[in-house]
């Protein structure tokens, strides 16, 4: 499927890893349109797609009113709207609501309009701890926490809408991203922007649990090209791929690397290990660089190099509730 010059719209793309997304289809010609009611996601991150000719709609992907009338006319819908894991931890029910209904909602919005491609951007949380490394995409979904499991869900309803109403579905899986726009406080905040923000304000980096615990990092613009590769791919209708680095990396390591990469001789605090998290994340990219010639090349600690660069450039180390460790 040609993108250049299609209308694509992405929900939840004011976001961390959506506004890198619409940068993408900006960069190759593609009438982008991000829908995102802002609840997470930020105008800001959309400042340069905007330039590009990028538009920003405010709305809800629970609003099934205002999806008929926004994916009229579109050729292709990402749909990358969330509620976040560590939200779904104390609201379980919204978690359903906005990951699973919500992916409905869209859905049938996107039959209705009759798109030519839907795309649900799930998770590497729809399979839980790995049960072999690496993970392929026929690895067993056994979520370890509500949103996982609604993001299962979501792949689920995908997949129907195509068998029942002709609806063309791709399920992508991308693993732990990390980069620019990412969240370093609140429940959106993970483990490479907590940690480091922490580091730069004087603060012991926390790491919950022993530290043992895998999870394969990929840069984020690198994320972005993945899914927007398998979005035109015509061979993934009707299959699922992973997106990631293809590399396990522990805690433990992510933690030594910025302590050594930012001076710091701060020791690490360990705390109680977080509810639900998987113990090992490591995907297969087999399929990935069969069938799109995808390949992820920035290695962590690069990556990592790059992040810190980016954060000190925004003059935001010394964000406010940078001091919190709990984000549940």
């Amino acid at each position: 499927m040609k993108l250049s010059g299609k209308r694509v719209v992405v929900t939840g793309g004011a976001g961390f890893i959506g506004s890198h997304v619409v940068d993408q289809l900006v960069r190759i010609g593609a009438d982008a349109v991000a829908i995102d009611d802002l609840s997470v996601g930020e105008p800001e991150n959309l400042r340069e797609a905007k330039r590009g000719g990028a538009r920003l709609v405010i709305g809800d992907v629970r609003d099934r009113k205002r999806l008929e009338s926004e994916l009229r006319g579109a050729a292709l819908v990402l749909h990358m709207a969330c509620d976040n894991l560590r939200a779904s931890l104390a609201k379980p029910e919204r978690s359903h609501e906005v990951n699973a209904t919500g992916t409905l909602r869209t859905a049938l919005a996107a039959a209705d309009a009759g798109v030519e491609r839907f795309v649900y951007v799930s998770s590497s949380e729809a399979y839980g701890s790995a049960e072999r490394i690496p993970m392929d995409e026929e690895h067993p979904l056994r979520p370890t926490t509500v949103y996982g499991a609604a993001k299962a869900a979501g792949e689920l309803y995908s997949q129907s809408c195509m068998r029942a109403y002709g609806l063309p579905v791709t399920v992508v899986r991308p693993f732990n991203s990390y980069g620019p726009r990412s969240h370093a406080v609140g429940t959106s905040a993970e483990v490479i922007p907590k940690m480091t923000t922490r580091i730069l304000n004087g603060l012991p980096p926390v790491i919950f649990g022993d530290g043992s615990q895998t999870r394969d990092f990929t840069w984020v613009e690198e994320v972005a090209r993945g899914v927007v590769q398998a979005a035109a791919c015509d061979k993934l209708v009707g299959d699922a791929v992973n997106i990631a680095y293809g590399r396990g990396v522990s805690i433990a390591e992510i933690c030594s690397l910025l302590l050594e990469i930012l001076g710091s001789d701060l020791e690490p605090e360990l705390a109680e290990p977080r509810p639900g998290d998987v113990e090992h994340h490591y995907a297969d990219m087999t399929k990935a660089r069969e069938l799109l010639g995808f390949e992820a090349v920035v290695p962590i600690r690069e990556g990592l190099e790059r992040y810190v660069a980016w954060l000190e450039a925004q003059g935001e180390t010394e964000l406010a509730g940078a001091d919190a460790v709990r984000n549940w």
